[in-house]
């Protein structure tokens, strides 16, 4: 199936701009050997509602659709675009990088551009070069040439990076692995869970607007309705150079368990199910602990009365920027968890979550 991760990855959806990514989201969901129902929300949110066996508690796995990329914020007399980030960028990230500038019409290929190194100030070499002084070149010469193509302010503007898996057959090598893993893991754990028995409804899909500030994760649990929350998402690996840790998230080293990030302190008990599942069934799993950042789980714990909500996924290197990594074995291991666990939440176990009395 790492055709279907291609070709989510590949596909063009940042913050807002979603619609190639879900447009796959619901051909999938619509192929689905069973009767899989189709639920959106608002705001673009989709997902699929598979009943269980006793149509018992309603189980959320949620990627999310959008990836980090820019928006054309102004076209200068000369022919080139500024551009403002949708999502978290750190600027050393994009010079020189290739990006794809979606209109209505077609699509253009152009490169983040700024001063020649020969000719750039002692001073301007030693600093960090702001995103704002960059620009996008597409090969035109004026702003009239640009109103002619069809590129205008407000257009998206998506990194572009191949699919590929490395020579070791496991590290796969994309853009938007932040969170098209996440969305392919929805699916995965819904096709899988579809042949098999299972004491719930399960809900499988992915939000919009993640990666500027949670948003699809507000409205959706409105239209879902969920009892427990899994938000799928990826983890910071930290085995870099210079960044070595014995207790940091690794890829390659299982599934990552997020026990606090800046939006959220999850549901112990059900944090505590998911470890004691993975040890049931021989999965071997990470944990993280990460002061900034957060993941759609920030938002659903907070529906109504309070979600039981935890947020799950693998450690991924290089994450927002024009490419990412993640291991192949911790993805597969990740949708076997997620198998295990969704098979255990009954009504006694989705109860147990919350009764502190």
């Amino acid at each position: 199936m790492m055709d279907l991760l291609k070709e989510l990855t590949e596909a063009r959806g940042v913050s807002g701009y979603e619609q190639e990514v879900r447009r796959i989201m619901e051909r999938e969901l619509r192929q689905m050997k069973s009767k899989v129902e189709l639920k959106t929300d608002n705001t673009g949110s989709i997902f699929g509602e598979k009943q269980g066996v006793s149509g018992g508690p309603r189980i959320l796995l949620a990627g999310h659709l959008d990836e980090v990329g820019f928006m054309v914020s102004e076209i200068t007399s000369s022919g080139y675009l500024r551009f403002v980030p949708l999502g978290g960028w750190w600027s050393q990230v994009l010079l020189a990088q290739r990006v794809q500038i979606v209109t209505e019409k077609r699509t253009f290929t152009g490169v983040i551009g700024s001063k020649a190194p020969h000719v750039l100030t002692p001073e301007e070499r030693n600093k960090v070069y702001p995103m704002r002084e960059m620009f996008i070149d597409v090969g035109a010469h004026s702003d009239e040439q640009l109103k002619e193509w069809g590129i205008k302010v407000g257009d998206p503007i998506i990194p572009i990076c191949p699919f590929e898996i490395l020579p070791d057959d496991d590290t796969i090598l994309a853009k938007a692995l932040d969170n098209r893993m996440g969305c392919y893991v929805a699916l995965e754990v819904l096709r899988q869970i579809e042949q098999e028995s299972h004491p719930n409804t399960v809900l499988a899909g992915a939000t919009v607007q993640e990666e500027v500030g949670l948003r699809g994760a507000t409205t959706a649990p409105f239209a879902l309705e969920p009892d427990v929350a899994f938000a799928i998402d990826v983890g910071i690996a930290q085995d870099g150079p210079g960044m070595e840790s014995l207790t940091k998230a690794k890829m390659g080293k299982g599934p990552v368990i997020t026990f606090l990030d800046a939006t959220m302190i999850p549901n112990i008990r059900l944090r505590d199910l998911v470890i004691e599942t993975a040890e049931k069934e021989g999965i071997a799993y990470q944990v993280d602990t990460m002061l900034g950042g957060g993941t759609d789980a920030g938002r659903f714990h907070l529906y109504k009365r309070g979600l039981p909500s935890l947020s799950i996924g693998v450690a991924s290197r290089y994450i927002h920027s024009h490419t990412s990594m993640v291991s192949k074995q911790d993805v597969q291991d990740l949708i076997r968890l997620l198998v295990a666990v969704t098979k255990r939440l009954d009504t006694e176990q989705v109860k147990n979550l919350t009764d502190y009395l």
